[in-house]
């Protein structure tokens, strides 16, 4: 399989994005993103984590390319996420999305590590026009609880403001017409309790499990208008 940066690598690059010009119409900024984002699934960057949760349901253990993170991957202990709304890639319903009734999707995880004091749940677009747009920041879970979304969140779970603005869950809501953006949950295992509030940012939980996260897990849902 070719390497990225290879010379295999950008003949296969350059032919997945003529496709998509040709096929979706897209324009060439995109097309030249979704060829890259293709190919990484196929031939996956070699790197300690992987963004992509493999599996139909999330199951791939994912850690933190720190010294616990990576020994848990190979010690296949990292966190496993699912949903009983949709499936790993699959589409997220439309009672998720911001218009269709902005009700955040049941997440379930396990495979917790030993040690950790909270949880945090993240949901992110990497596709949104402007950049990586933030629908959902949640920490302050206590380490026993294992679900959270559909209405429910457990005692003590911090929502913080997401990038419209609001504090909890703002469902999907990308431009009409475009492809399907992905959504992505993941799941952060910390040492330490983290002590974020509402109007902490998903920057602030980065700065904080940069030297706390013990494992983590993600699951990505897609939605179109």
């Amino acid at each position: 399989m070719p390497d990225p940066g290879s010379h295999k690598y950008d003949v296969k690059r350059a032919r997945r994005r003529a496709e998509y010009e040709n096929r979706e119409g897209v324009p060439d900024q995109r097309a030249d993103r979704a060829a890259n984002e293709d190919l990484q699934q196929v031939h996956p960057p070699r790197r300690p984590a992987d963004d992509r949760a493999a599996g139909p349901l999330g199951e791939r253990p994912s850690g933190e390319p720190g010294g616990q993170g990576r020994e848990r991957d190979r010690e296949g202990g990292g966190i496993r996420v699912r949903s009983s709304a949709f499936n790993d890639h699959g589409p997220l319903p439309r009672r998720c999305s911001r218009e269709g009734g902005n009700i955040p999707p049941a997440l379930e995880w396990e495979g917790v590590p030993d040690g950790t004091a909270e949880i945090a749940v993240v949901c992110e677009d990497p596709d949104a026009p402007g950049g990586t747009f933030l629908h959902w920041l949640v920490t302050g879970i206590d380490p026993q609880v294992t679900a959270i979304g559909d209405r429910e969140m457990p005692e003590g779970a911090v929502e913080s403001r997401n990038d419209f603005g609001e504090y909890g869950w703002g469902g999907p809501m990308p431009p009409a017409g475009d492809p399907p953006h992905r959504y992505f949950f993941h799941v952060h295992a910390s040492s330490r309790p983290l002590h974020l509030f509402p109007d902490s940012t998903v920057d602030d939980l980065r700065d904080r499990l940069a030297e706390s996260e013990l494992a983590h897990g993600n699951i990505v849902g897609r939605y179109q208008r």
